[in-house]
């Protein structure tokens, strides 16, 4: 990145920060910091513009479509919104709405393609945030905040093939597994994703191995 474009990153940082300081579901300033980490060192990997990659980790869940679900179209507005007030080149703007547009999961059964290699490495490491520790930790950070149980064994998961039903499932925690985190390994687009996500599932298969063996008390 040139030294405007940093200036900019800098500016937009600062203000998510704040935005997202105290978030209690698990999209916090620190999930977004860490997406923007983990996207820049896949964009280095992948010669991918880090001005793109950035702007579209800082910006991909600013007003996500789990906490405004009767607007979908809020989290690109807004994101537009202040690329705009740090005078953000249209051009690039273009790229991070349309970014931001492909890289959420919408359900077992719905494909979700990238069109760029800069949204192929900002998808993969938001979904990478999604799973091995942290991804268990914020799993059932959101679940509680929604007053959801840990674990209904009368409750089977669903493979949601359409993002309506996906997005207004109301499921245990534990289903949450095998509906998306489970998932994740075969979605990855980027050598390095596929890489660490290989290590992330073997450990979240690992803890649901001794989770249900507690549940049963196994061990």
């Amino acid at each position: 990145m040139n030294p405007g474009e940093e200036a900019i990153i800098e500016q937009i940082s600062q203000e998510i920060q704040s935005l997202f300081a105290g978030e209690g579901t698990g999209h916090d300033w620190h999930h977004i910091e860490r997406v923007f980490r983990l996207s820049l060192i896949l964009a280095g990997k992948e010669n991918a513009d880090p001005f793109i990659c950035a702007l579209g980790a800082l910006l991909h869940d600013i007003a996500d479509h789990k906490f405004h679900p009767d607007d979908l179209g809020k989290n690109q507005r807004d994101a537009q919104a202040m690329m705009q007030k740090y005078a953000v080149d249209q051009k690039s703007i273009q790229k991070v709405i349309q970014l931001i547009g492909e890289i959420s999961y919408k359900g077992a059964g719905v494909a979700t393609p990238v069109s760029t290699i800069e949204a192929a490495c900002v998808q993969d490491a938001d979904r990478l945030d999604a799973i091995g520790a942290i991804g268990i930790a914020r799993a059932f950070a959101y679940g509680g905040s929604k007053g959801r149980p840990l674990y209904d064994p009368d409750k089977k998961p669903v493979l949601h093939n359409d993002f309506d039903s996906y997005r207004k499932d109301e499921g245990h925690t534990i289903n949450h597994f095998y509906e998306k985190l489970l998932l994740l390994k075969n979605r990855m687009n980027t050598t390095e994703g596929k890489r660490i996500a290989d290590e992330r599932h073997a450990f979240m298969e690992l803890w649901m191995a001794r989770f249900f063996g507690e549940w049963e008390g196994r061990c």
